[in-house]
């Protein structure tokens, strides 16, 4: 989305849709499930777990990092990573919106 295009939209508007495509690409989806499966993690672990090659890795972690969907503190040479739960609230909140008025349709075209 351009720059540009963005004051045309909500400030939520904008925020969800930074996290729905930061979370866009199967190694994203992957990496995401991987750290729920843990309570943290370094990078050579993700690594090792997705099987991509780690500056692809890094780059995936990158986005994600930059959308706020994770964190990572540096421990010695390594970052840990865990899952930022405030990012997933607020896809929860959006997501239930959905559902909800979904539910609520009689009709569908």
């Amino acid at each position: 989305m351009g720059v540009t295009k963005t004051e045309h939209f909500t400030q939520e508007q904008n925020d969800i849709a930074i996290l729905l495509k930061a979370l866009a690409h199967p190694a994203r989806i992957a990496i995401i499930e991987y750290l729920l499966s843990v309570d943290s993690c370094i990078c050579n672990d993700i690594v090792d777990e997705i099987k991509l090659a780690q500056p692809t890795v890094s780059q995936h972690l990158k986005e994600l990092k930059n959308a706020g969907i994770i964190q990572g503190e540096i421990d010695g040479k390594s970052i840990c990573y865990c899952i930022n739960p405030e990012s997933f609230k607020k896809m929860e909140h959006f997501i239930d919106q959905i559902f909800h008025k979904i539910h609520q349709q009689n009709n569908c075209c």
